[in-house]
């Protein structure tokens, strides 16, 4: 099994749709999407500019999408008053302050540093990875611990998630093991960029997702079409 996560195009967040740039990024990705072979289903998030990118990469391949609700972005916002720290999301920490959280670095403890456990984000999280393992559920893999069990073998199942920078790095870091809040302070996926999550099978009845892809952007690249720094604080690298 593969699990596709597209980031949506370049955001006008006022209006939670796209840019004129963004919509030229999505058109970008429906002529990838369109030589896509074997896509199982595609799935997306309730919010516009994850709507409207999907349906726009879509408009070559005569398919369908479902909406996912807790595929929403991952933005609850957060306070810590005695830091001056008052309702922003929950990347948006300066690392003078949470490069210093020991706990942030660990998979299982990251939600109870003081920042995050007041804004109840582990309640958040459980929500997520709820919406993540019934949906691979429906696909016959079930949740065991640290990794996932199935009786399929090298399954050829690929779904497609249209949503969000916050939101994904929430699940790759739940399949993968790693602290989504570490990926958030120290990744950076473009928007309309594509990330491919595999699931091997490697011993009989277990299965374990390793990242293959991140932020892949080549569809940009054949059309001539700039990167987007939209959600990083560094000029991006263009080549």
């Amino acid at each position: 099994m593969r699990i596709i996560f597209v980031r949506h195009a370049e955001p006008d967040y006022s209006i939670d749709s796209l840019t004129e740039k963004g919509f030229k990024e999505a058109k970008c990705l429906s002529i990838r999407v369109k030589n896509w072979k074997n896509i199982t289903d595609f799935y997306a998030s309730p919010l516009g500019r994850a709507q409207d990118t999907c349906k726009t990469a879509l408009q070559y391949t005569n398919r369908s999408y479902q909406t996912l609700e807790w595929l929403k972005e991952f933005n609850h916002t957060i306070v810590d008053k005695e830091n001056n720290i008052e309702n922003i999301i929950p990347w948006d920490l300066m690392p003078s302050y949470w490069t210093y959280l020991d706990d942030i670095y660990d998979k299982d403890k990251w939600t109870q540093t003081p920042i995050y456990k007041n804004a109840n984000i582990a309640d958040h999280f459980k929500e997520v990875t709820k919406g993540i393992d019934d949906l691979l559920l429906k696909y016959g893999y079930k949740r065991n611990g640290n990794h996932y069990v199935t009786d399929k073998e090298n399954d050829d199942t690929t779904i497609v998630l249209f949503c969000h920078l916050g939101v994904s790095y929430v699940i790759w870091g739940y399949l993968t093991g790693i602290s989504p809040a570490l990926l958030w302070h120290t990744f950076f996926v473009a928007p309309s960029s594509v990330t491919v999550l595999g699931c091997e099978e490697r011993e009989k009845g277990i299965a374990q997702f390793r990242l293959q892809t991140v932020g892949d952007t080549k569809h940009l690249a054949l059309e001539n079409e700039p990167i987007s720094h939209m959600g990083a604080f560094f000029d991006i690298f263009q080549d």
